[in-house]
């Protein structure tokens, strides 16, 4: 999939420079919080961010979204590194790294919440370093109380968190407190992602298929089509390639024109589409008539033509129905 250029991010980078530029010349611990949904370029943010200061000391770990465990952002960092000089516990260092086959672990949540704080401050030094946790609302309950205490210790570090909304999360209450409490620490930068602007999406649309896509009309309707999610707008351009340049010649369909269309184009009659939908057939009608309108069509069969034409082209905007609409169609089978 084609990444988005960084678009209308500057002022978000320009934020993480300046705290990592408090960390180098104060030496104590600055907190960088990235929210947004899915899709908005938290990752992308960081990436960024990370590839100026290559030579940098970076401590990076995410959680196992599917199986996610203990210490999941801690293991993360230990994989693969030479964790001899550490000064904590082998058994409890093998069990922070999840090791397999570690014996069952001895030492009570507080004690290793300590030691995995001494595990960090061992990696860290005294040299200046980035502490990276990516998707913070995936991670496990004691990666949270680990990653809220690192905020609060005397490393020289920029703890540069990226987290989708609380209600997402593995435990939404905990990260709620986690969020507030890295967000409440003295120079916390506190960042929100959301949608790009029109404007921003053609800046985009003008970097990939050059200054013939700059028509504000265009613009307008790849936004409509994507809300500006960088994802969303990246996914689109992979898929329909350079067909993304005819999306403002054609006509915005709404979800339910959009399912008649689909029904249509399957050769349902009006009452077996009202019956589909469980709408009436009056309502089919008038749907049918809009559809006409829209497609510039002049008949049932040359609007059900036209979605066929858009599926083989590609244009998954039009003449596909949801699954639930799948679902109702073949129960009425």
């Amino acid at each position: 999939m084609m990444a988005v250029p960084m678009v209308g991010r500057a002022g978000a980078l320009d934020e993480l420079r300046g705290a990592w530029s408090r960390v180098r010349s104060g030496r104590r611990p600055v907190t960088a919080v990235v929210t947004g949904a899915a899709g908005t370029g938290k990752t992308a943010l960081v990436t960024a961010f990370r590839q100026e200061r290559a030579t940098t000391n970076v401590l990076a770990g995410t959680a196992r979204v599917h199986s996610p465990a203990p210490y999941d952002w801690l293991a993360a960092v230990l994989a693969g590194r030479d964790t001899r000089g550490l000064d904590v516990p082998p058994d409890a260092l093998a069990w922070l790294k999840q090791d397999p086959d570690v014996p069952r672990e001895r030492y009570t949540p507080e004690a290793l919440l300590r030691i995995a704080v001494a595990a960090v401050r061992g990696l860290v030094g005294t040299h200046h370093a980035v502490l990276v946790v990516e998707d913070l609302h995936a991670l496990d309950p004691a990666s949270l109380n680990l990653i809220a205490e690192l905020g609060s210790t005397d490393l020289p570090v920029l703890l540069l968190v990226t987290s989708q909304p609380a209600e997402a999360a593995l435990s939404p209450e905990l990260t709620t407190r986690t969020l507030a409490r890295l967000g409440g620490h003295p120079g916390a930068v506190r960042r929100h992602l959301g949608g790009l602007l029109p404007a921003e999406v053609g800046e985009v649309l003008r970097h990939v298929y050059g200054s013939e896509a700059g028509a504000p009309e265009l613009a307008e309707a790849v936004w409509r089509r994507t809300d500006g999610n960088p994802y969303r707008l990246s996914e689109l351009i992979a898929v329909e390639g350079a067909a993304v340049c005819e999306i403002s010649r054609r006509p915005e369909l709404t979800a339910r024109e959009r399912e008649v269309l689909g029904l249509l184009a399957e050769g349902m009659p009006n009452k077996q589409i009202a019956r589909v939908l469980g709408i009436s057939v009056r309502t089919v009608t008038v749907h049918v008539s809009n559809l006409l309108r829209k497609t510039g069509a002049s008949s049932r069969t040359e609007a059900a033509l036209w979605a066929l034409s858009g599926r083989r082209s590609g244009d998954h905007h039009v003449g596909w129905r949801d699954n639930d609409t799948a679902a109702r169609s073949q129960s009425s089978a």
